[in-house]
């Protein structure tokens, strides 16, 4: 409910008087709500918004218009926005009718046109945002994202929506072989680096393990991670009958990946956390 006040004046001859504060209210019919599916965003994710608009009034409400900041926020004397609109992805529906696509202006900020909500009814509209390069991932890093419903004599109402950086490990692994070629009964390394985009160690508790098949077969194991030797089994098992081996769950420990924003564009950029595991065996 909206309050007003109104005060009047009257003139005559050389006086002036006021009148009285008159104060009204205006009944809002519209309610509207912003939501995520997901509570939480990754790197190049795509995030899906519903946005619900509810009329509880007896006359239709029409020409209404949607204005999404994609979460737009201050970086020094600009301003940066962390998603982008998905082309194609917008879905209009009234009273749970889908509806000819509304027109979509990407921006920034995204606008959504040509809306209409009858009375007692109401109107959804869904839509996906990606994660660009202004997002930040640090862990507890949040995208704040705001939308306005205005248009059709109606008081602008703000819907607003948090979505949260996962706060996970996201691995990533490389396999290198040396030298090549390799003399028979030679010896042969292979080098496995496993990096970390995740803004969360990658410790024990997530029981990575690499696995692989050598072929040819490798004898006389020695085996490095992070420069630290190995034993089998209590670090990883090697048979040398098949060529299977595996670490054992645990082992693989990857820091988590640090962030830089550009001090003048405010782009951020990962700095991965590395690990590395060194096989050497004999062909």
């Amino acid at each position: 409910m909206a309050r007003f006040t109104n005060q009047a004046q009257l003139r005559y001859g050389n006086a002036v008087t006021n009148s009285n504060v008159a104060v009204g209210e205006i009944l809002e019919v519209l309610s509207a709500t912003k939501t995520a599916v997901r509570g939480t965003y990754g790197q190049k994710d795509n995030i899906t918004y519903i946005v619900s608009i509810v009329n509880s009034g007896t006359v239709p409400m029409t020409g209404i218009t949607l204005t999404d900041n994609l979460g737009a926020y201050t970086f020094g004397t600009t301003e940066l926005t962390p998603l982008d609109y998905v082309a194609g992805t917008i879905n209009y529906y009234v009273n749970g009718t889908l509806q000819t696509a509304p027109t979509v202006t990407a921006g920034p900020p995204m606008t959504v046109t040509g809306l209409n909500v009858p009375a007692g009814g109401n109107a959804t509209i869904i839509y996906e945002a990606s994660v660009n390069q202004n997002a930040p991932q640090a862990l507890g890093s949040q995208i704040v994202n705001t939308a306005v419903i205005s248009g059709g004599g109606i008081t602008p109402i703000t819907v607003e929506e948090t979505v949260t950086a996962q706060s996970e490990p996201l691995l990533n692994i490389t396999k290198s072989v040396s030298p090549v070629p390799v003399t028979e009964n030679g010896i042969l390394t292979y080098t496995f680096v496993i990096q970390n985009f995740g803004n969360t160690d990658a410790s024990a508790a997530t029981g990575a393990v690499i696995t692989d098949t050598f072929d040819p077969v490798l004898s006389d194991l020695a085996v490095t991670f992070n420069g630290t030797a190995w034993r089998d089994p209590t670090e990883y098992t090697y048979d040398e009958t098949t060529g299977i081996f595996s670490t054992v769950a645990g082992q693989i420990i990857v820091p988590a990946a640090t962030y830089t924003q550009d001090p003048v564009t405010g782009v951020w950029s990962t700095n991965p956390g590395v690990s590395t595991l060194v096989i050497t065996g004999t062909v």
